[in-house]
């Protein structure tokens, strides 16, 4: 048995498990989910329709095996997602790759490009994906928690980052918007990373999955847009990560791709290639619809704006919440045990949220996810409504 799986912690919704149990939801109320953060908005019929007429395509077969590089089409459809999104000129033959999905992919990203010879660190924020840690630990390496600052919008403090550790890291987990914050990169901040990166000689892998679910005029800066503006058109040691889950609400679909440094894609080809990680040739086409029209993520988008515009309000009377830059995350601050908060949610209101200290790690002494809980408004407006509501109730009748 490989020791190092002794080292994964339970993910966080084992741990929400093991927190509920005992627990009986109050029978006066249909059960409320907001844990999980998977897209419940409708699947657009073109996509269903687009994979529906690829299983009857001659040379789409399921007896096939599809190449791990990706169709030309599914590539050049990603390139040109690029060019219209960010404004980017990349070769889709060489800077771009078609993944399973990003968690998969960021697994395997660290896989790729640690080498567990010499001393290793991952760093990435905290709180954080928990993919992140996983991968560092399985590629042999050791996570560094760099915390988040919330007097700064939940910034990563890269300046708290001994010097000791950055000469020994070698890959950083970048995630813009965050996953739980929401909380966007600005270029100045991209700036800094990239000078530290020059000096030390990491890699940077930046997830960008909620890139597309934004509450501000401005679309949130990716991490190849911000490198182009910096001069850095060979997105040397950067590779972004995107999906269709989130942006296309087909998190079955499993479908997204990577972008950046040539060599870099190279070897993560070669490492893919051994992995086993080609997508089906009918989803290949599916996406390829997917990436090729924008008006279905305008609609998406316009949903979980006027689904915050709702409830956003009515949680900012008890707790401490504001509508974060981007993503379908709220990030709220209770009072006391965010782990109380969360049992004791269930079993009065039948509401469930995840624990904020589920998703970080404590590190010089805190936990920086202590005493927030993460609420994923993914289902309809009404009933993220409904939740919102009786959470109001939940914490005005509340006693500490």
């Amino acid at each position: 048995m490989n020791p190092l799986l002794s080292r994964l912690q339970p993910y966080p919704f084992e741990r929400l498990r093991q927190l509920f149990a005992g627990v009986t939801p109050n029978p006066a109320y249909r059960p409320i989910s907001l844990g999980i953060g998977e897209p419940k908005h409708p699947t657009p019929a073109f996509i269903k329709q687009a994979l529906a007429a690829a299983m009857d395509r001659p040379g789409h077969d399921l007896a096939l095996y599809p190449p791990t590089a990706g169709t030309p089409e599914l590539r050049a459809a990603c390139a040109g997602w690029l060019e219209t999104r960010y404004g980017l000129a990349v070769d889709a033959a060489t800077q771009v790759l078609p993944i399973n999905g990003s968690r998969e992919a960021l697994f395997a990203f660290a896989q790729t490009v640690i080498d567990p010879t010499r001393p290793a660190v991952v760093v990435c924020p905290n709180p954080f994906y928990q993919i992140y840690e996983g991968a560092a630990l399985l590629a042999g390496a050791e996570p560094y928690y760099a915390p988040s600052d919330p007097k700064r919008n939940f910034a990563v403090d890269w300046d708290s980052v001994p010097q000791a550790t950055w000469e020994k890291t070698q890959l950083i987990f970048v995630c813009s918007p965050g996953n739980p914050t929401g909380a966007v990169m600005p270029l100045s901040e991209w700036e800094k990373l990239f000078a530290l990166q020059d000096r030390y000689g990491f890699v940077i892998a930046s997830d960008e999955c909620y890139s597309e679910i934004y509450f501000r005029d401005e679309p949130p800066l990716g991490g190849l847009e911000a490198a182009a503006k910096l001069g850095r058109t060979d997105f040397r040691k950067l590779v972004a990560f995107t999906s269709l889950s989130k942006r296309s609400n087909v998190p079955g679909m499993r479908s997204g791709f990577v972008a950046g440094d040539a060599a870099l894609m190279k070897a993560f080809l070669l490492y893919r290639t051994y992995h086993g990680s080609a997508m089906s040739p009918i989803v290949q086409e599916a996406s390829v619809a997917a990436w090729s029209d924008e008006q279905h993520v305008v609609d998406n988008r316009e949903q979980y704006r006027r689904k915050f515009a709702e409830v956003t309000p009515l949680l900012e009377q008890v707790l401490d919440v504001r509508l974060p830059d981007a993503s379908f995350y709220l990030w709220a601050g209770v009072r006391g045990s965010d782990t109380a908060f969360a049992r004791d949610l269930l079993a009065q209101y039948n509401v469930t949220v995840l624990p904020g200290s589920f998703l970080a790690r404590e590190a010089g002494g805190v936990n920086p996810g202590a005493g927030r809980v993460r609420m994923a408004l993914v289902a309809d407006t009404a009933e993220c409504v409904e939740a919102a509501q009786r959470i109001v109730q939940f914490v005005q009748n509340r006693k500490d």
